[in-house]
């Protein structure tokens, strides 16, 4: 039988996370995922600002990410048609907010992962678990029979295995929102920025278009389960929302879809989930930590992920109980005022006349613009305001992250440029 300090359940962003962090501390980890890499994921594909600061410290290299795309305007169109351009800093302070293809960016955290020191095992999904030693958790992996860890995280989804395996699971539960997206060409000037739409009879949820290199972009909707539109109708739903003007305007009436699109839940409770459950700890889909009001969920996973990894790291192999209390407390404070401050925000977003005033409100200066696209984009909590121990000096004013490596991209660039007379 294998064994391991720790085995992590899932290669997706919170998996990987934790993958890295463990190897790097020097703990012997395995990574298991049925998928083979690289994969696709059913995403919208937007990168935050918190998305950035975790894959920095991580070491994740943009230039090797080949779809890599980053996004320095943010377009806004409320329920009543008013447009808002909210910029985002220049490029000497860094990046603020990104676009890339779950296909490329999760390959590349994996090779991040293997690079740490972990082994990842793709295409080996995990069967079963078996937590009823004190000691540690046993897994049978397809391929590779039983494996005995210390402790196990599941990076595995909404719908984890690990988490029905040690019996934490909830069988009728089904995500906050559902989302759909599609890949387009899309040959419109316009689509090379990135725009929400918070269209009428959507509220709380928006459309998108997300800028990917070669013209492509990444299109789709999400909406709450239960409101005012049911998720059994988003399929027919979803070309008439392209063919509404203000959205063909952006796209172009040349816009074509590179494959069929694919709809997906989205997990949001992160103040309710079991983050824990004997030697096994919850991170990403699987502990519900999507931001519940925008649906991003890059950010928090790989978030998640390092908090996971750093209380084992502190807590010990062998305290199994001081390792959940870490990570557990970790969570709450980074998530849940921004959690609840999301929610109470999300219950204003389903009237339209409030929607249309605050635009009107961020629209008022360059300041307001500037300081609302920061905040939009997770470059500070969403509660950041309510949580003083959060607060700080340079509060919306700090650089973003990558600031050396695209100082060098912008250069090498405008070299290029000058060297083919462009």
């Amino acid at each position: 039988m294998p064994a391991v300090d720790v085995a992590v359940v899932g290669a997706g962003p919170a998996g990987a996370s934790a993958a890295v962090h463990l190897a790097r501390a020097g703990l012997e980890v395995l990574v298991v995922d049925r998928a083979r890499f690289p994969r696709d994921k059913c995403c919208g594909d937007g990168l935050t600002t918190l998305a950035l600061r975790e894959l920095e410290d991580l070491g994740a290299d943009p230039a090797a990410v080949a779809s890599w795309t980053d996004v320095d305007v943010a377009m806004v169109r409320g329920p009543g048609g008013r447009e808002v351009a909210l910029p985002l800093p220049p490029p000497a302070a860094g990046r603020f907010a990104a676009v890339a293809t779950r296909l490329d960016l999760d390959a590349e955290l994996v090779g991040l992962a293997r690079a740490a020191g972990a082994t990842v095992a793709d295409g080996h999904a995990l069967v079963d678990a078996d937590a009823s030693s004190s000691s540690g958790i046993s897994l049978r992996v397809e391929g590779l029979g039983e494996v005995r860890a210390r402790y196990a995280i599941g990076a595995d989804g909404m719908w984890s295995r690990l988490r029905k395996a040690v019996g934490a699971d909830d069988p009728g539960y089904r995500g906050e929102w559902h989302a759909l997206r599609q890949y387009l060409r899309a040959p419109g000037p316009r689509s090379r920025r990135l725009w929400v739409w918070f269209e009428p009879d959507l509220l709380p949820g928006y459309a998108w278009s997300f800028p990917l290199p070669d013209g492509r972009v990444n299109v789709g909707f999400g909406i709450l389960r239960g409101g005012r539109r049911a998720v059994g109708d988003m399929g027919a739903l979803w070309p008439e929302l392209l063919a509404r003007p203000h959205v063909r305007a952006v796209l172009g009436e040349g816009a074509e879809p590179e494959g069929p699109p694919r709809a997906w839940p989205i997990p949001a409770r992160v103040d309710r989930v079991v983050l824990t459950r004997g030697r096994a700890l919850f991170v990403g889909d699987a502990a519900a930590a999507t931001d519940v009001l925008t649906g991003e969920g890059i950010g928090q996973a790989l978030l998640t992920g390092r908090l996971a990894a750093e209380a084992v790291v502190r807590g010990g192999l062998d305290d199994a109980a001081t390792v959940r209390a870490r990570y557990e407390t970790a969570v709450r404070a980074h998530l849940l005022a921004d959690h609840r401050m999301s929610v109470a925000l999300g219950r204003m977003l389903t009237h339209r006349r409030a929607v249309d005033a605050g635009l009107r409100l961020v629209d008022a200066s360059g300041w307001s613009r500037r300081s609302f696209a920061r905040w939009m984009f997770e470059d500070e909590p969403r509660a950041v305001l309510a949580t003083p121990r959060r607060w700080h000096l340079r509060l919306l004013r700090r650089d973003g992250p990558y600031q050396a490596r695209r100082d060098d991209a912008e250069a090498t660039r405008a070299l290029h440029g000058a060297d083919t007379g462009r």
